[in-house]
């Protein structure tokens, strides 16, 4: 009988550094996140949520074109070091937040505003 021997993937305690691409808010960014390869990608989440400023309920993680659950974990889906990962915002949180500055900008300009000094 042979057998083969395969690469170690996601080794406990190994460490990963996984290239993140965001297109979140106007422009593109890429962040590359050290991380252990046994993680899941709710812990990347919570990671990312500090570099980007969105909250883990806001991302929405793509890998190999596939959006991954947060209880996934990396070396189960093969990420390994040196991968690429997407990093999208929820479009319908996206919307939210929209629609409540335009409603708090437009609550702004109704304010009663008096003239205290002519000139």
């Amino acid at each position: 009988m042979l057998v083969q021997k395969r690469e170690g993937r996601g080794v406990a305690g190994e460490l990963i550094t996984v290239r993140v691409s965001t297109t979140a808010g106007s422009s593109a960014n890429c962040h590359d996140l050290t991380i252990g390869a046994t993680s899941t990608f709710g812990e990347m989440k919570e990671a990312l949520s500090m570099l980007t400023g969105l909250e883990p309920r806001e991302q929405r993680l793509v890998f190999k074109g596939k959006e991954r659950e947060d209880g996934d974990h990396l070396h189960m889906v093969g990420v390994r070091d040196g991968d690429k990962v997407l990093l999208l915002q929820d479009p319908a949180i996206k919307e939210k937040k929209l629609l409540l500055l335009q409603q708090a900008m437009a609550g702004l300009g109704s304010t009663n505003c008096h003239t205290i000094i002519q000139v």
